[in-house]
């Protein structure tokens, strides 16, 4: 295989992965928060390298406040739209 054709299917797959990835965070929010945290969890294990454990640290989802207050009543995906207007 010639060397700029692989160079072009790597472009191309790079594209398409970025591409999937920002459809699956627009549609499916709660998933990709999912699976973040699962592969977070997984690089964060004892005895991996220092490396892995630092980009787990970087790849886990931003914690909720689970806690009063109004931020997380849904327990949903962050990205609530405006409110509807009050109707009298």
């Amino acid at each position: 295989m010639d060397a700029g054709l692989l160079v072009q299917y790597l472009i191309i797959a790079v594209a398409v992965l970025v591409s999937a990835w920002v459809v699956l965070k627009k549609q499916a929010p709660g998933t990709v928060r999912k699976l973040r945290g699962a592969l977070a969890l997984a690089l964060l294990k004892p005895g991996r390298a220092a490396w892995l454990q630092a980009l787990g640290r970087k790849i886990a989802p931003p914690a909720t406040g689970g806690g009063g207050g109004g931020g997380g009543a849904c327990g949903g995906c962050d990205s609530c739209g405006p409110t509807p207007p009050k109707q009298h």
